[in-house]
């Protein structure tokens, strides 16, 4: 494995590492104001929410690396403290991008991008009408980090009113994440789409404690054909099967099959196991355990 310290290895090289590794990150479109009224946008891909009672979010207009200066937004937020984080899917990547662009003090990326300006209820800046999902806020804090090239700016946010699309919303008042096509941040010119077949889902036992890996039978736990994600699913149950539910699950044609068929101990469990990852693949993970427990 290769290792970097940082300031003994080049800043370019550092913060590609950075931006290729901490991946994908959501994108905050931010408008600002200056202190004669003049509108400001600008995407940031560091940026994340940090808390829900308040709403909490942070996002940093980072020292350039390449010259040391800081962008509009950093001095806007200074002189007015309010934002409008309107949230980034695929209908505005290249605008987005074209909104990144050097523009000069003044300059409008509003009309620079194509974007259409919505007055806010509670804040001076603009809402993005385009983006499904606009939180006006408060800027309650800004950290520097430091004053060298690449430094960040920590602009700490409280949502003072969310607004979202409806045609985004589950009829429980949820957001539907098929329907958002977010898109992140990678490293370099790269994006990810949140789509499809790319989103799936984790349920988490938030109410017991799980099961765990090191409590799984060693035969499981040293297994030659299961990864980590799938000792995952079968650490996460929250009890293992009692042996009368082992047993039921045992009364399965592959199973007699495999038991049947092969006769050598080490290439019986393999077959097993292969088995046992199929039903994983399933979410018969209560069903994989029990095809693992060998009579």
């Amino acid at each position: 494995m290769k290792s970097y310290t940082p300031g003994q290895t080049p800043l370019r090289e550092i913060a590609g590492i950075l931006q290729g590794a901490v991946a994908p990150r959501p994108i905050a479109l931010v408008s600002t104001i200056d202190e004669d009224g003049n509108p400001n946008l600008s995407p940031f891909s560091f940026f994340n929410i940090f808390g829900v009672n308040p709403p909490i979010f942070v996002f940093s207009p980072s020292r350039r690396a390449r010259d040391n200066t800081t962008k509009h937004t950093y001095y806007n937020i200074k002189a007015v403290p309010q934002v409008v984080i309107n949230l980034v899917n695929y209908d505005m990547v290249h605008q987005i991008n074209l909104a990144s662009a050097e523009f000069g003090k003044g300059v409008n990326e509003f009309i620079k991008a194509g974007f259409t300006m919505l007055k806010s209820d509670l804040v001076k800046p603009f809402r993005v009408k385009e983006s499904l999902v606009q939180i006006e806020c408060i800027v309650r804090q800004v950290i520097e980090t430091a004053d060298t090239p690449g430094a960040g700016n920590l602009v700490i946010c409280e949502g003072i009113k969310i607004h979202v699309d409806e045609t985004i919303l589950k009829e429980n008042g949820g957001i539907d994440q098929q329907k958002t096509r977010w898109i992140g941040r990678l490293g370099e010119n790269f994006y990810t789409l949140a789509s499809g077949d790319a989103l799936f889902e984790v349920p988490k036992p938030l109410d017991m404690a799980s099961y765990g890996i090191d409590s799984l039978p060693e035969s499981i736990r040293n297994s030659t054909v299961f990864t980590g994600n799938d000792l995952g699913l079968m650490g996460n149950i929250i009890a293992f099967p009692s042996m009368e539910v082992i047993l039921e699950m045992q009364n399965d044609e592959t199973f007699m099959h495999i038991l049947q068929t092969e006769n050598d101990k080490i290439k019986r469990r393999e077959k097993l196991h292969l088995y046992a990852k199929e039903l994983l693949k399933k979410d018969e993970v209560i069903k994989a355990i029990a095809i693992c427990i060998e009579k």
